[in-house]
């Protein structure tokens, strides 16, 4: 229930912010909206300029360079301000470690107001207010809020100032929905909420940009997992391949035509990041046996020549193959900057602080960070954090395991069962997807290999003297075929997925895993 929504003003500083910016109206100064370039940060500044605007029209957005500025905020970006008399910017989803930024700001008489869920330094920069459950002194309830769920407290704090109810605020929560799939945060709490309600707006009444996107899917239901990889790599496209302000655009856009046009560019964006995640991942893949190090505690890879946009994707499928800590560094301008990937237990943030002593600058969760060094640092660093590695993290977070909710029959699958378990949902971290075990399986007969290569494992499972037929897919299970075929028994680990096409809803099998049945 959207009842179940925190007051937003149990967040620490939320009255400082909402009186600056109340104030800036009075005054009509220049608000600039300042996010990130990914889908958190894109969002965010989609969702807070959309507000403002709705009754304020002195605002600007600003989303920094990739390439030329980096993460976070940027001088270039507060001399934008300055120079176009822009006296307030309030920055979504980064900030929290922009102290030197923020006093350079007011010393050119702009202030900040700053939006983050990072976890803070020693201290917090000097901005009018700062936003950030992860304060030590934030008794705000929920500390698990993306960027973008900042900054929709923070116009749920306005809202209330300007007496309008949570009902006025629905049509923002596909963005909401979008940044918490994307950003890969608990779904749990508000986060479960915003994502429930925002899922709703997304399947019944989504803004153009975010509806001309689907229509390039041809998915007619959107569901949590849809919104990972269909939607969020595209509005990411657009910040790794052209600028984060083009995904603004295109989110912020009221006309359809427009939208459309946005959408198919970003499209396009898409696929040449793709392309060049393929094969970037295939040469740090070759760089990996190269050098011998299949058996190292952590992944650590640079090429000064990787496309800066997509080394974050490309640590996540060095993961997929090796199954550790990883880091992809190349050249971002004078320096080196590498995105980190963790898996499941290992927080990647805390090693990161225990090799500061040669990094530049650092940010960002327990499973996903960035950071900036000097290139002579490199070789320096890569030893402490592959030591830091190897001596604090327990061999058993180098084993993928899967763990099984409930062992069932394939007859319990019914349409009533799959509808009990859609009210757990929306599922994500720390409130997964059921994964149930079902033993003395045959396929049909006409299982097959399908994709690239047969990458993939296509079935159609039996189970004892029940007559009907389960359709499964595996992804990734190509090379298990042979343990399927021929009708021999299995055993396999799946979650069960909703199919629709035409109108129609079928149920299918994810298949996560299978073994033989003795």
């Amino acid at each position: 229930s959207l009842d179940d929504l925190h007051d937003p003003y149990l967040m620490t500083d939320m009255k400082k912010a909402v009186s600056r910016i109340e104030q800036a109206i009075l005054r009509e100064e220049n608000i600039m909206i300042y996010g990130d370039y990914d889908v958190d940060g894109t969002t965010a500044v989609s969702l807070v300029y959309d507000y403002l605007m709705s009754y304020y029209s002195n605002v600007a957005t600003y989303i920094p360079d990739r390439y030329a500025e980096g993460y976070g905020v940027s001088y270039t970006g507060i001399d934008f301000a300055v120079d176009n008399n822009i006296s307030l910017i309030i920055a979504l989803d980064c900030g929290i470690k922009a102290i030197d930024k923020v006093s350079y700001a007011r010393e050119k008489g702009v202030d900040f107001i700053i939006c983050d869920h990072h976890r803070p330094g020693n201290s917090l920069p000097e901005a009018v207010a700062v936003l950030d459950p992860k304060r030590s002194d934030c008794n705000y309830p929920y500390d698990e809020l993306c960027g973008c769920g900042i900054g929709f407290k923070l116009i749920q704090a306005l809202s209330l100032n300007r007496e309008q109810s949570i009902d006025d605020l629905i049509p923002y929560l596909d963005l909401v929905a979008t940044a918490i799939a994307a950003d890969i945060v608990p779904l749990t709490g508000e986060n479960r909420t915003l994502t429930y309600f925002g899922l709703k707006v997304i399947n019944s009444a989504p803004r153009p940009g975010i509806k001309a996107m689907m229509q390039q899917t041809k998915k007619e239901v959107f569901d949590i997992t849809d919104v990972v990889f269909k939607l969020a790599p595209r509005i990411n496209a657009a910040g790794r391949i052209e600028h984060g302000l083009f995904a603004v655009n295109l989110l912020t856009e009221k006309n359809v035509e427009s939208a459309m046009a946005y959408a198919e560019a970003i499209n396009t964006y898409n696929n040449q990041r793709k392309d060049l995640d393929q094969n970037i991942t295939q040469e740090a893949l070759d760089q990996i046996t190269t050098q011998k190090e299949e058996h190292l505690s952590a992944t650590v890879v640079l090429n000064e020549a990787w496309h800066k946009g997509v080394i974050g994707i490309v640590a996540s499928r060095l993961i997929e193959k090796y199954y550790r800590p990883t880091l992809v560094f190349t050249k971002s301008g004078d320096k080196l900057a590498a995105s980190a990937r963790s898996v499941r237990g290992f927080d990647i943030y805390n090693a990161l602080e225990q090799c500061a002593d040669f990094i530049e600058q650092f940010g960002g969760h327990k499973y996903a960070a960035g950071l900036t060094l000097a290139p002579e640092k490199y070789l320096p660093f890569k030893q402490k954090f592959l030591e830091v590695v190897k001596e604090t993290m327990p061999e058993e977070f180098l084993l993928q395991q899967i763990t099984i909710d409930a062992t069932i029959n394939l007859s319990d699958i019914t349409s009533k069962f799959q509808r009990i378990l859609k009210q757990l949902g929306p599922f994500g971290p720390q409130n997964m997807k059921p994964v149930f075990m079902a033993s003395g399986l045959r396929d049909n007969g006409y299982g097959k290999r399908i994709g690239d290569n047969g990458a993939h494992l296509k079935l159609n499972m039996i189970s004892g003297s029940d007559r009907r037929t389960y359709n499964a897919i595996g992804f990734g299970l190509g090379d298990k075929y042979d343990l399927i075929s021929n009708g021999k028994c299995f055993k396999a680990v799946f979650t069960i997925e909703e199919n629709h096409w035409n109108g129609m809803t079928s149920l299918q099998l994810n298949i996560k895993d299978l073994c033989e049945d003795a």
